[in-house]
């Protein structure tokens, strides 16, 4: 009799975070579809604001696993700061997923891609404030993707650019009150300000840093030992579900179950600008082909190369601590990942 069978029914329920954003779908597709039911788990949700609310709560314990920024893996890992604790990354969730959103303000024939912001900075704005860009997580890809941007084209932060950090699904109103001038996120932030006619998009990620890893399954430590055999089928469980999103057969329910209150709450209008074919950037239309990727080859597997784009990109924008980092599969967990394969049933 393998684990899967030795699952019971009603057994401690997994507390799993999650942050609303197209990219918890595998999350989102695994409740929804009975998945997490087909590996025997018991998994409660938490819907949190956003990804400073995932990193204490883990610390806390309050939660088991969570969909993470990786960041928050070795923030904690590591001790970035003074929350401290053992966690594990035994899966991949997605790559790509972010866009950067200015205001309708910036004129897009005027900035283009980002080309036009430097002489726009310097020769258009009035604002008594510093123009002013918002990340989600001073430890998250976003916060790398915007310092990438700007300084691809000529403009460095604090000098030129103010950045500050909100919870995702607080930069749209932010956004259209005037707050900020643009921002990071990743979806459906980006299209819920560009449909409604307050933003639009210069570039999404993966125009920036083609491949980069983007959220985690993020383990603690405690749940790792003490429920060694629910870690590897929750693993199983998820890796199916992200086989069964990067499906084109499969998007149109995912966009519905991603629309549900539960989840994102967003229209499936909004959802669908970047999981369908055609991305509606505010200034034109792309391809949204490789928007998101949340399976293929080498994807979902967490290696040290896919953590060190982390790492690098932290320690580009200064935002990595003089701290020993160690080894990296101490917390990216290639042997969990290859051993929860084994038990895969298959989306």
């Amino acid at each position: 009799m393998n684990f899967l069978d030795r699952q019971q029914k009603g057994n401690h329920p997994i507390r799993l975070g999650f942050v609303p954003l197209s990219d918890c779908a595998p999350i989102a597709v695994a409740r929804e579809t009975g998945i997490f039911e087909r590996y025997g788990l018991n998994v409660v949700l938490s819907r949190e604001l956003g990804w400073a609310s995932v990193r204490d709560r883990m610390f806390y314990g309050e939660l088991d696993a969570a969909q993470s920024i990786a960041g928050i893996a070795f923030a904690l890992g590591m001790g970035f700061s003074e929350l401290r604790c053992e966690v594990a990354v035994p899966l991949i969730l997605n790559l790509h997923g972010n866009a950067i959103t200015l205001s309708s303000e910036l004129s897009p024939a005027e900035i283009g891609k980002g080309e036009g912001l430097q002489g726009y900075l310097t020769n258009s704005w009035k604002k008594e404030r510093p123009f002013t860009l918002a990340a989600t997580h001073r430890f998250s890809s976003h916060h790398i993707l915007l310092y990438q941007w700007l300084r691809r084209h000529g403009l460095s932060c604090p000098a030129d650019v103010e950045i500050i950090f909100l919870p995702p699904p607080l930069m749209p109103r932010h956004l259209k009150a005037g707050h900020i001038d643009g921002y990071c996120v990743g979806e459906p932030w980006n299209s819920e300000s560009i449909l409604a006619g307050n933003g639009w998009c210069p570039a999404t990620s993966s125009d920036l840093s083609h491949g980069h890893p983007e959220k985690v399954l993020l383990l603690t430590g405690k749940f790792l030992r003490e429920r060694k055999e629910e870690s590897g089928a929750l693993v199983a469980a998820l890796l199916d579900s992200c086989r069964l999103c990067q499906d084109p057969a499969f998007r149109n329910d995912m966009v519905s179950i991603l629309a549900m209150k539960e989840y994102t709450g967003a229209s499936e209008e909004v959802l669908k600008n970047s999981l369908g074919g055609l991305f509606n950037t505010g200034a034109g239309s792309t391809s949204a082909a490789s928007f998101h990727v949340f399976h293929g080859e080498s994807v979902n597997c967490p290696t040290v190369e896919k953590a060190s784009w982390v790492l690098a990109g932290l320690r580009a924008i200064g935002s990595l601590p003089d701290v020993t980092c160690g080894s990296l599969s101490r917390i990216y967990r290639e042997d969990l990942f290859h051993s929860a394969t084994l038990y895969s049933k298959g989306a």
